[in-house]
C-alpha cells in the first residue's frame, strides 16, 4: 500500500496527523483488541475533523485490515507503515516518531488497568523514548540506527500484543 496515497487521505481528514501516526494508532487499537474493526479506528481519525472523507475510506479500511492480518499471523511480516527509502532519513525519522505517538495514544486510551510485565513496561518506555528521536540525521550510522529501531519495534509490538492477548485469554477463562 502506498504511503503517499494514505498520507494524502489522512491529511485531508486531519492536517495534524500523518499516515505513520494513524498506522501507529491502528496498531495500538489492535494490540488491545485483536477483534477491533476499522470503524473504531476511522472514527478516532475523524474525531477532530470538521470534514468527512468517505470516498477514500476503502483505502483506510484496507490498511487497517492488512495491519490486523499481519499482526495476527504467526509469520514475522508485520511492519510499521512508514515512508520508504525514497524519503530523506530525517523525514523517515519524523514519521517513526509520529508512529510511536499514535501507538502510545491509542494504547493509552484503550488499555485497561491491566498489570503489565516488566518486559511490556520496558517496551512502552522504549516507544516513549522513540518519540524524542532527533530528526537531524544523516549518514550510514544514523541510517543503521533507524533500521535497528524499526526492527526492534516490529518485534516489540508483536511481543506486546502476544502478552496482552495472553492476559485477555486468562481474564476470559
Amino acid at each position: 500500500m502506498a504511503y503517499n496515497a494514505c498520507n494524502a487521505i489522512i491529511l485531508e481528514i486531519d492536517p495534524d496527523l500523518s499516515a505513520a501516526e494513524a498506522h501507529g494508532m491502528a496498531t495500538g487499537i489492535l494490540c488491545i483488541n485483536e477483534q477491533a474493526s476499522s470503524d473504531t479506528w476511522i472514527a478516532e481519525l475523524k474525531a477532530n475533523s470538521p470534514t468527512t472523507v468517505d470516498n477514500d475510506e476503502s483505502i483506510l479500511v484496507r490498511l487497517f485490515d492488512e495491519t490486523k492480518r499481519l499482526l495476527n499471523e504467526d509469520e514475522f511480516e508485520f511492519d510499521l507503515f512508514l515512508p520508504n527509502d525514497d524519503y530523506d532519513l530525517g523525514e523517515q525519522t519524523e514519521a517513526l516518531k509520529n508512529w510511536c505517538r499514535g501507538f502510545l495514544y491509542s494504547f493509552g486510551t484503550l488499555s485497561s488497568t491491566t498489570v503489565y510485565s516488566k518486559d511490556a513496561l520496558e517496551i512502552l518506555r522504549d516507544i516513549t523514548e522513540f518519540t524524542k528521536l532527533d530528526t537531524a540525521v544523516e549518514g550510514e550510522e544514523d541510517e543503521a540506527a533507524f533500521v535497528e529501531i524499526t526492527e526492534y519495534l516490529r518485534s516489540a509490538i508483536l511481543l506486546l500484543k502476544a502478552e496482552l492477548m495472553h492476559n485477555n485469554d486468562e481474564i476470559n477463562a
